[in-house]
């Protein structure tokens, strides 16, 4: 088992929600909390999607959401659905009937706006196809886009007009006896957000789908996420989350891994701790962490890997993580395996070498889970 697993003082109490189904992932109740992210290609250009759908998949996205703005786009999901390896879900804008197409074509789930999506007998229309497909949907509620006669009884965009927009949708599905939803209150504000989340994760039972949106670009809104969605999390709320960066996906769903694995609920891969570096280090840190960060992107195994470069801290790190290495002199540094010192190791083989010791230590840990199983 990985020296990196959860201790009693850090579990997080997870807010009680339903459970529904996004293709064959389940969301919310006591399933892991998934990870999302969005297409940016043009829907309509098949190979470029299912390309960046499937990269998005093989840095750990669970569900994969692409736009369709136009009945060529619905079309085109007919080609995509079957060529990857994740639910996708439809993002409905505007016009209802792109709701109904998508369902057809096979999408998983389909994302409506409250704020344009139409009266209500359009989305029953959504419903009846959703119901007839197999689909769940998710009420996307955005501060940018609320109906007009919320943002005419509160004057502007806050979180009770979003958690009014968002509660409005669900009495419509659950009123026409539909109930595999899910539900987003989203805004760029930091606090608008929290606010509206934290209202409705007490109104409702249904999962929620977490996400700042419009973040910003990929250091900005990596840290506004943090805050945002991790002050979120900490507090249980949360069964999916979407990061909104404005960059590739995959950067989208690597930063979603770190926030829950920052947090203890979620453990996909190498968990690096490292030092900040300074005048003590007995190697360059801040290069062999940006190496190792490539050389390791292909594990998948939780596991832990402390790269520290002096010996202030290293061993006592290295005594927690699976793998460590801790700077010293002369040109080399100390090797530690399973939280114990192992051997001397030069820095000039360090890279190659660490990634060995962590290949094999993934191995290990995942030969010991098959027989645990068994």
């Amino acid at each position: 088992m990985s020296l990196h697993s959860i201790r009693p003082w850090r579990d997080i109490p997870r807010r009680k929600s339903r459970q529904i189904m996004v293709g064959n992932v389940p969301v919310g109740g006591d399933a892991p909390i998934t990870v999302q992210t969005m297409t940016n290609t043009l829907t309509t250009d098949v190979a470029g999607t299912i390309a960046q759908v499937q990269a998005a998949a093989d840095a750990g996205a669970d569900i994969v959401r692409v736009s369709v703005p136009d009945e060529a786009s619905s079309k085109a999901l007919r080609e995509i659905v079957p060529e990857v390896s994740v639910p996708i879900v439809a993002d409905i804008h505007f016009h209802y009937k792109r709701g109904i197409e998508a369902a057809e074509a096979g999408a998983a789930c389909l994302r409506i706006n409250p704020g344009n999506i139409g009266d209500e007998k359009r989305v029953r229309e959504v419903i009846k196809a959703a119901r007839d497909h197999n689909c769940s949907i998710r009420i996307g509620v955005n501060a940018g886009s609320l109906e007009r006669h919320l943002l005419e009884k509160y004057g502007e965009p806050c979180p009770d007009a979003m958690v009014e927009s968002g509660l409005d949708h669900i009495k419509i599905l659950q009123d026409n006896d539909f109930h595999e939803f899910k539900i987003s209150c989203k805004a760029s504000d930091v606090f608008m957000a929290a606010a509206a989340y934290q209202q409705l994760a007490d109104a409702t039972d249904a999962p929620i789908h977490l996400g700042i949106t419009e973040a910003g670009g990929l250091m900005s809104g990596t840290i506004k996420s943090a805050i945002g969605l991790g002050n979120l999390l900490w507090s249980g709320i949360g069964d999916t989350i979407r990061v909104s960066l404005s960059a590739d996906p995959v950067e989208e769903v690597k930063v979603g891994y770190e926030i829950l694995k920052s947090l203890g609920l979620r453990h996909r891969g190498v968990n690096i701790i490292s030092c900040p570096s300074c005048a003590r280090q007995g190697f360059d840190v801040i290069k062999t962490v940006e190496a190792l960060e490539k050389r390791l992107e292909h594990i998948k195994t939780p596991m832990s890997l402390s790269i520290i470069g002096c010996v202030v801290n290293g061993p006592g790190e290295a005594l927690m993580t699976d793998v460590g290495f801790t700077g010293g002199g002369a040109g080399s540094g100390m090797v530690y395996l399973a939280g114990k010192q192992s051997h001397k190791l030069g820095n000039e083989g360090m890279i190659d070498h660490i990634v060995e010791q962590v290949e094999e230590r993934a191995a290990q840990i995942e030969a010991e889970a098959v027989k645990a199983a068994e």
